[in-house]
């Protein structure tokens, strides 16, 4: 009597969390949980065609943004190619999820270098891009730390910058923030997560 008993309590917290879901509460993630997805937070950034896009351009799929810039050494080809390798292990859930990535350096970063750069990782990552003011309001929006660290030239700078993965729902409200030491299986349960929040 008591084990179905603990089942009978089992089965109503896993059917709450569904309903808990599905109604648009904090979902549970593996990666850091954006507390307040009631916060609206947005972008207003260029992409390599020099339309303007917002979080609404995307609405109806998940939408996973980095910041980054195409002269990093390490950090921005390993989450590229990560996220990329993520796409294709979603299969035809794919079709649901799109890529942005947003420069950290539009003094370097053109729209053809941007262009060039994240077609080798997946021709279907859209690269956004805006002035150096734009940029600045866009990383305080979001949280991100960039910092440029001057070279041995003017050219050669590099720049230091944080490194998350923000991952929307499909209404464009920031949920998780997916970080570099999550595993691909982690990473991919937090994406199927967002995909399925209404």
């Amino acid at each position: 009597m008591h084990v179905l008993r603990v089942l009978g309590v089992v089965f109503l917290l896993s059917m709450g969390m569904s309903w808990t879901l599905a109604q648009g509460s904090v979902p549970l993630f593996k990666g850091r949980t954006q507390a307040d997805s009631s916060v609206q937070r947005d972008f207003r950034l260029q992409d390599t065609n020099g339309r303007w896009r917002t979080l609404a351009d995307f609405r109806g799929k998940v939408v996973l943004a980095f910041f980054g810039y195409t002269q990093c050494p390490d950090v921005c080809p390993t989450e590229l190619a990560r996220l990329a390798q993520l796409i294709a292990a979603l299969g035809s859930d794919a079709a649901r999820v799109q890529v942005v990535f947003v420069t950290l350096d539009p003094e370097r970063d053109t729209a053809a270098v941007l262009r060039a750069y994240t077609s080798q990782f997946d021709p279907a990552i859209v690269p956004l891009r805006t002035d150096q003011q734009g940029t600045d309001a866009v990383a305080r929006t979001f949280s991100v730390y960039y910092e440029k660290v001057p070279g041995r030239t003017p050219s050669t700078y590099t720049v230091d910058h944080s490194t998350l993965v923000y991952g929307f729902d499909t209404q464009g409200r920031l949920r998780v923030r997916l970080t570099p030491n999550q595993s691909p299986d982690d990473v991919l349960a937090d994406v199927r997560t967002l995909l399925s929040i209404r």
